[in-house]
């Protein structure tokens, strides 16, 4: 599942989004805003953002959806002129980097964008060419993906707010 576990990985990384990794994004969303989710799995991160904040979800898609709302959509190409009126793209997308730096590529020129992944990428090589368009990163922590499991992952996480538009050092906000 994680670099340091020998679990198979759960194909296309579906995981669904607990609650607990939501909550420290919260206080960095407005009172009121429109998002598309784009990575949608069976629709989890939609359903806590619905009770814990006044967002609307305009369009949820995923290359395999598992609900029947979600559009079927590959967030490494989809065409973000679908996606008018909304304040941001928020999502949990796969890990893989083959597969999460083309979704980045893609989520900057849409605007703003949150994305939920290891926190060790913004250590490394590879995200320097996105860091310039990171404004903010928020410290999620351990997240226990599986529901019946007893222990949480065992890579830390955090969110990540691409938009195209940066011009700011990027801003890290800790665990609270």
């Amino acid at each position: 599942m994680g670099k340091r576990s020998n679990f198979k990985r759960v194909e296309r990384d579906f995981y669904p989004t607990p609650k607990a990794a939501v909550l420290p994004l919260l206080e960095h969303l407005p009172e009121w805003f429109y998002y598309v989710e784009p990575c949608a799995g069976d629709g989890r991160l939609i359903q806590h953002l619905t009770e814990l904040t006044n967002g609307v979800c305009k369009m949820a898609t995923d290359i395999e959806p598992k609900g029947s709302s979600i559009l079927k959509e590959d967030a490494r190409t989809i065409k973000w002129e679908v996606f008018n009126k909304t304040t941001y793209c928020i999502t949990n997308p796969p890990w893989d980097r083959e597969i999460l730096h083309p979704i980045i590529e893609n989520f900057i020129a849409s605007g703003k964008s949150w994305l939920l992944f290891d926190a060790d990428w913004m250590h490394t090589k590879q995200a320097t060419p996105f860091l310039r368009y990171c404004s903010r990163i928020v410290s999620v922590g351990r997240v226990k993906w599986i529901e019946d499991s007893t222990s949480t992952g065992k890579d830390n996480c955090a969110w990540y707010l691409f938009d195209q538009k940066n011009k700011t050092p990027t801003e890290f906000y800790g665990r609270t």
